[in-house]
C-alpha cells in the first residue's frame, strides 16, 4: 500500500531554499543530520526533499510540484499577507478542471501550485 509521496527538487543554494521554505513559507526543517547536498522539509502533512544542483540554470528548471489545501482562500491571502510572490500568471483562480488554484516560484524557479477541489 502506498502511503505518501514526496518530490524531490534540484536546489543551487541550500541555506538560500531553507530561509524560503523556513521563513517565508512557514515548513519546518525536519532532517535529522545536516547534509551540505539535501533538504527535506515539512509544513502539515507535505514533505519536500531538496538536492542540490548548482549548475542548475533557473530559466531552464522544470521542476513543479502540486500542493493540495483544504483552505486556498486562506492561504492565498495569507501569502500577500506577508507579501510573498504570486506568479504573475498565477493569481488565484478557479480552473476548468474544477481546482481553485495559485501559483509561485520558488528561488531555484521550481514551480509551487496550491490548489483545492471546488
Amino acid at each position: 500500500m502506498l502511503t505518501a509521496i514526496n518530490p524531490k527538487l534540484p536546489m543551487r543554494n541550500k541555506a538560500v531554499t531553507r530561509n524560503f521554505y523556513v521563513n517565508k513559507l512557514g515548513f519546518k526543517d525536519i532532517g535529522s543530520a545536516d547534509f551540505s547536498d539535501y533538504l527535506m522539509v515539512q509544513k502539515d502533512h507535505v514533505q519536500i526533499h531538496f538536492f542540490l544542483f548548482e549548475a542548475l540554470d533557473p530559466k531552464e528548471n522544470y521542476g513543479q510540484v502540486y500542493i493540495r489545501t483544504n483552505d486556498i482562500n486562506g492561504l492565498y491571502q495569507s501569502m500577500l499577507d506577508t507579501q510573498q510572490s504570486i506568479h504573475p500568471a498565477g493569481s488565484l483562480q478557479t480552473k476548468p478542471w474544477g481546482q481553485k488554484e495559485f501559483a509561485m516560484l520558488d528561488p531555484d524557479s521550481n514551480l509551487l501550485t496550491f490548489g483545492q477541489e471546488v
